[in-house]
């Protein structure tokens, strides 16, 4: 098989994986209701077949249009990573719905699944190859820690949700043993575990950054790392030390995950979409 036929069935492939990924999103973002037990009581919810098949062929397009063969390299663009984040997201939360009874994320997963194949689509990026032996270690880290910190940010969410529910005094009940019947404490246990774990493997990559040969710049993406794991630090200690809790911890933790999404996301999307020139 030639290059030029092997490029155009790699396309074909991912055309038919991006339509199947995308459709099963859209099946799985439609309005369901959700099942009971005899008791009228909410049942632990299955991953829906749909939300199922997008994933797994969300994850074929990422394969086809990221994965370095070697050629012309890795797409490192916004978008592409943009995408691999949500991917880890929703792989976290189809492992933990296995696990653990959720409340039902499965329309905001959907949802947030079309538009990252949709953005990658628009917008994959510039292909590269990576400068140094470290390179594809120092991206699987980072792209690591974004997922622990989505899914953190995700539980963060659940969590918030939950303890506004609490204040109301007609779901106060239902609320203290967790929407979808996951405790509210162990939600937060759950939250935070994301945290630590997150912290520690962007910590992995910030040194790992400095082993680069090449000298440490302090452009826009190292500066909003940088902000992002000294906020990250202080929310684990804390938590640790002064047992922060509840939407005061939240807060640091969503204007963590905000800066770290500005550091790679952030600045990619300036220099690719806004001022049109690859990055240095």
């Amino acid at each position: 098989m030639t290059g030029a036929d092997a490029t155009g069935t790699s396309g074909w492939w991912a055309l038919a994986a991006l339509t199947g990924s995308l459709l099963g999103y859209a099946l799985a973002a439609l309005p369901t209701r959700p099942a009971t037990d005899p008791a009228g009581r909410p049942e632990r919810a299955r991953l829906p077949w749909p939300l199922l098949v997008g994933w797994m062929l969300h994850l074929v397009v990422l394969v086809l249009d990221i994965g370095d063969w070697g050629q012309t390299g890795t797409r490192l663009g916004f978008a592409p990573v943009l995408s691999l984040t949500v991917w880890l997201v929703v792989a976290v939360h189809t492992v933990e719905s296995r696990l653990v009874p959720l409340p039902p994320v499965r329309i905001s997963l959907a949802l947030a699944g079309m538009g990252a194949v949709l953005l990658a689509a628009t917008f994959p990026g510039e292909a590269r190859k990576f400068s140094t032996s470290l390179g594809p270690l120092h991206f699987v880290l980072g792209v690591a820690s974004y997922g622990l910190f989505g899914a953190a940010v995700l539980h963060g969410l659940l969590l918030d949700a939950a303890e506004r529910r609490l204040k109301q005094p007609m779901a106060r009940q239902r609320a203290r043993s967790g929407t979808g019947g996951l405790p509210l404490l162990q939600l937060e246990r759950l939250t935070f575990r994301f945290v630590e774990v997150g912290f520690i493997v962007l910590t992995a990559t910030l040194l790992l950054g400095t082993l680069a040969p090449q000298p440490w710049r302090w452009d826009h993406k190292t500066v909003f790392s940088v902000l992002a794991w000294g906020l990250f630090a202080a929310l684990v200690a804390g938590r640790r030390l002064r047992g922060w809790r509840g939407r005061s911890a939240t807060r640091w933790l969503y204007a963590g995950a905000v800066l770290l999404l500005l550091a790679y996301v952030g600045s990619r999307f300036v220099f690719e979409v806004l001022l049109e020139r690859p990055w240095r």
